[in-house]
């Protein structure tokens, strides 16, 4: 190793003041650096205060879904403005930050309550989530409309300086403008996307379509169908057809064209694209990479990332209309079914009991008792002879009930032992049947002027008893 001196000759002779102002300049460079990196992370980090506001009837799945993407188990459905959170990971940078997610009730009540998740400060990191219910196909347009006409209203009220909102619609028109499938195969980082150099200034931009962002809110939004794997029960309950699914489809994505939206089917029931639903948020919201091109082929999990549709592509759907057209209302052809209403017996008013006695005391009066012979203690079966209800001769309607109450008795008194039918059972009511007439009475006004002279008269039966037999 050569000394000290001789290499100091060997590098030129330079003095020792100057090897020490290298050195310190190679220290600071060092330093520059670590600042400079330091600094490019904490740019880098991922941002803080993003916001997801969701929208929707209830019962369509708002909360199931934002639970899903969360990881959460529970389904607890809240009242007015819900809110929870999403936990945002970056593995490039292992950085870590909260999404808000922010749910209106579905009740128009409430939408007063929006002012608290979105705010002129915050409005430039909110994304609009419109949630459809398929499994009630005939009130999705109905609820697309009223909730993004809500969302307008709200955002109107903010009064945000008309030069920012410009540019937040300039900048939505220049991301749906650039949009570019995604190749197959890509790589690069998992999560981050690839940054794109020098193709701004040569690309050249394409005018928007007709039909194109002609609802400009000025800020992102995403139109989620949920429930979709209601698509066989619609099949085999109500008839839907391959047609009916497309004209829904052609429906919602001209809709989604006048509001720049993204649509996508998913199904929590069948884990039908929810992990791809989370992708694209966190890609619209913290621009990660995302390499999923747009899915078209089956009909409950269809995927349209915004920029991506066009009226030409939409046509390819009615290309398999049979009958139904393209230019149908949405309601006359997605019709809400009838839903029969059990039958249920006619219900009958009870009378008021005062009213039926009325009733009851100014009818005839029916004469009553029970034919049944009583057994006396004697053993001996007794009949007692029934005396008339009055001493003086019946008259009228009474006096022919009475007179065949008492020809049944006298029947019973001169019953004789014999098959029944036969004469001695009831010979004479019998009689008067075949005839069609009515029963003489004559006989019997006789036994009841002599029952009335002998009321306590007791007639005795062929069946004796022994004390009798004996005497």
């Amino acid at each position: 190793m050569a000394p000290v001196g001789e290499r100091k000759l060997q590098q030129g002779g330079a003095p020792e003041g100057q090897e020490a102002a290298a050195e310190e300049d190679e220290g600071q460079n060092l330093w520059t650096s670590i600042l400079s990196e330091v600094s490019t992370r904490s740019r880098s980090k991922l941002p803080t205060g993003k916001n997801i506001l969701v929208l929707g009837e209830d019962g369509s799945g708002k909360t199931t879904l934002m639970a899903k993407l969360q990881g959460a188990e529970h389904n607890k459905k809240g009242r007015g403005l819900e809110y929870l959170y999403l936990n945002i990971h970056d593995e490039d940078r292992d950085d870590h930050t909260r999404c808000n997610v922010w749910i209106l009730d579905g009740e128009l009540y409430h939408k007063g309550l929006l002012k608290f998740a979105v705010s002129g400060d915050n409005i430039k990191n909110t994304l609009a989530v419109f949630v459809a219910d398929m499994a009630r196909p005939w009130t999705i347009m109905d609820s697309l409309q009223k909730w993004a006409s809500v969302l307008r209203e709200h955002i109107d009220k903010l009064k945000m300086p008309p030069e920012e909102m410009r540019e937040m619609e300039q900048a939505l028109v220049k991301e749906f403008q650039e949009y570019e499938e995604p190749e197959e195969g890509t790589h690069g980082s998992p999560q981050r996307r690839a940054p794109v150099s020098g193709q701004d200034e040569e690309e050249v931009v394409l005018p928007l379509g007709e039909n194109v962002l002609t609802h400009n809110l000025g800020i992102p939004v995403l139109v989620v169908c949920t429930k979709c794997d209601a698509v066989s029960v619609l099949e085999k309950e109500h008839d839907y057809r391959d047609e009916h699914f497309d004209f829904i489809q052609s429906h919602i994505r001209r809709f989604c064209l006048q509001y720049g939206a993204a649509l996508i089917y998913t199904s929590i029931k069948e884990e039908k694209n929810v992990d791809l639903l989370y992708k694209y948020l966190v890609h619209k919201m913290y621009d990660f990479q995302f390499t999923t091109p747009a899915l078209v082929v089956e009909k409950d999990a269809v995927f349209i990332p915004a920029g991506w549709d066009k009226d030409k592509k939409i046509a390819i759907l009615h290309e398999n209309f049979a009958t139904v057209k393209q230019d149908d209302t949405y309601e006359d052809i997605i019709v809400k079914p009838l839903v029969k209403k059990p039958v249920h017996d006619k219900e009958v008013a009870a009378e008021d009991e005062q009213v039926f006695l009325m009733k009851q005391q100014d009818s005839p009066r029916q004469p009553g008792g029970s034919p049944r012979t009583p057994r006396q203690p004697g053993g001996a079966n007794m009949v007692t002879a029934v005396p008339p209800m009055t001493s003086g001769t019946p008259k009228g309607p009474a006096a022919a009930n009475e007179g065949v109450l008492a020809n049944f008795f006298n029947s019973l008194l001169s019953k004789k032992t014999g098959s029944p039918g036969s004469p001695g059972a009831g010979g004479v009511p019998n009689a008067a049947k075949k005839s069609g007439q009515k029963p003489v009475l004559t006989d019997v006004q006789a036994e009841l002027d002599r029952m009335s002279r002998k009321p306590d008269s007791v007639v005795t039966t062929n069946n004796s008893s022994p004390a009798e037999n004996e005497a």
